[in-house]
């Protein structure tokens, strides 16, 4: 007979079930306290984890800063304190603890320097996270918020850069931190909203990780309320942005407290109206492109092939973020996938820059092509040296099937002096002064590239845009230039359409680059 075995398993039972309970108890108590009551640990809660000394100090004002409205969230409370918000989990977390102690070490020396004090009223800008606020506060510049499109609260509101959610002259200190502005997809925008929210006489700062000089230039040119007072170049925290340029900024206003515009960039040569003051970083820019081809090579064709490999773009070489607009001008376009896409959308590096696309072009037969076309404005007009109807010749390939693609624009001449257009295909068009609608339609601030086909009429365009100094607006030049080129149909014939030599050629590319223009030859 076996011993029974009932009485030892009901008690295992008991002793479980208990266990359990228990368990569930525990469980019930913590998501009371953690979620429910939505409190920190204090020494009576259930904690299954800690925090460090200098947050668990910082979150009962915090949670002050946190039952304000977005409108007066500027301001320290002087009542009684709230009751303490949870603390939010991404304050513990490594990240966001770096970057505090990164903005605390930056703001202390700011203080040191006099450009921030525990008494500035302080807005952060483009901060995802706060932990530029939350380092302000730290070191006693309580009276801080950040903006963002998405708030983290208690440290961040929702608000846009472009578009700030305060009246003006509202902040004493602004800081824009991780390389944010340049990330603006309205940088001109960025810059108009801190004019506006900052007091007269008030500091912002910026780190970028924007160097180069042009990228710096432009920079300031952004910048017309305010005058720069010095910039450094220090270590970041991020991979993302391991080196930083801080930029500090002071807004001034005339004695008749009205705006001073024009303190970004100041040209110490001085500029006059018509002419181009070349800084020497533009010079140096210049001086790194490939090398003009000085020997006219026999088959231009082929030589337009290796010399695109060879070309060096300006946004390859520079940071083009901190510019107004980014406009792309084709003179001569023909089709809307001739130069445009075939060249300019598939190769030009535009940084993710959106670009807004200019085409002139005076074939009438092209211009069906453009009708539907977002994001290009189609000028049917020839660009010209002043406002005048024009002839202009037809050239047609016999070769090519395609009456589109084998048709060209030719010569043009005024009808006051017709003689040496051809008695053959010839159509008449308005031209129109393109110096003059140039500085009317972009300014230095904007990025401009153009890209000139005009069957010799660079001849007339190239001289009268240097003699009104609207070469000065185009940064960068893709240029054609016509000549008695050597003919792929008939080897050891020259063309008979062009009375301009490649050395005549040369000498416009050479002139060009001396208006500080980075000027590329195009075949």
């Amino acid at each position: 007979m076996e011993p029974s075995t009932a009485k030892p398993s009901f008690l295992r039972n008991i002793l479980l079930r208990l266990f359990l309970f228990c368990v569930f108890i525990l469980g019930v108590r913590f998501a009371y306290v953690v979620t429910i009551r939505g409190e920190s640990c204090d020494l009576g809660d259930f904690c299954f984890f800690s925090l460090p000394d200098h947050l668990n100090s910082f979150i009962s004002g915090a949670g002050q800063f946190a039952a304000k409205s977005s409108s007066a969230v500027i301001s320290v409370a002087k009542s009684a304190p709230a009751k303490p918000h949870k603390l939010p989990d991404l304050w513990a977390t490594r990240g966001f603890q770096k970057a505090a102690q990164f903005y605390s070490s930056v703001f202390q020396d700011l203080i040191s320097e006099g450009f921030l004090t525990p008494n500035s009223k302080a807005l952060c800008v483009e901060t995802p996270t706060g932990a530029d606020v939350f380092a302000l506060k730290e070191i006693g510049v309580v009276d801080s918020i950040g903006i963002f499109k998405k708030a983290s609260k208690p440290l961040v509101i929702s608000g846009q850069a472009i578009k700030q959610p305060f009246g003006n002259d509202k902040f004493d200190f602004i800081f824009s931190g991780a390389g944010m502005i340049e990330k603006s997809p309205k940088p001109a925008d960025f810059a108009a909203e801190i004019c506006r929210t900052l007091k007269p006489q008030g500091f912002f700062v910026v780190h970028t990780g924007s160097r180069d000089t042009y990228s710096h230039n432009s920079f300031l040119d952004l910048f017309n309320c305010c005058k720069l007072v010095k910039f450094r170049d220090i270590d970041g925290f991020d991979s993302k942005l391991p080196f930083v340029r801080e930029i500090v900024m002071r807004k001034y206003l005339s004695e008749n407290g009205e705006q001073i515009l024009g303190l970004g960039v100041q040209d110490p040569g001085g500029n006059s109206a018509n002419k181009c003051f070349v800084p020497d970083y533009k010079q140096q820019l210049i001086r790194k492109a490939e090398p003009l081809i000085a020997e006219e090579p026999k088959k231009p064709w082929i030589t337009l092939k290796k010399n695109i490999q060879n070309i060096k773009y300006l946004p390859s070489m520079v940071d083009i973020s901190f510019k107004h607009r980014y406009v792309y001008v084709d003179v001569g376009a023909r089709s809307y996938g001739s130069s445009i896409v075939s060249w300019f959308k598939k190769q030009y590096p535009k940084q993710n820059k959106t670009f807004e696309i200019y085409a002139i072009e005076a074939d009438r037969h092209f211009h069906e092509d453009y009708k539907y076309r977002k994001g290009v404005k189609l000028l049917p007009f020839a660009a010209w040296v002043k406002n005048e109807t024009l002839f202009f010749e037809i050239n047609e390939d016999p070769i090519d099937k395609d009456v589109v693609k084998g048709r060209g624009m030719g010569r043009i001449q005024p009808v006051q002096s017709s003689t040496g257009v051809s008695d053959g295909n010839v159509d008449e068009i308005q031209g129109f002064d393109f110096a003059a609608w140039l500085k009317d339609t972009v300014s230095e601030r904007d990025f401009v590239v153009m890209k000139m086909d005009v069957e010799g009429t660079e001849f007339n365009l190239i001289p009268r845009l240097i003699e009104t100094g609207a070469i000065c607006l185009i940064d960068e030049v893709f240029l054609e230039c016509h000549y008695n080129r050597w003919q792929k149909c008939c080897p050891g014939e020259r063309s008979s359409k062009y009375e301009k030599t490649y050395g005549q050629c040369l000498e416009l590319y050479t002139s060009l680059r001396e208006s500080g223009v980075l000027v590329h030859q195009w075949w």
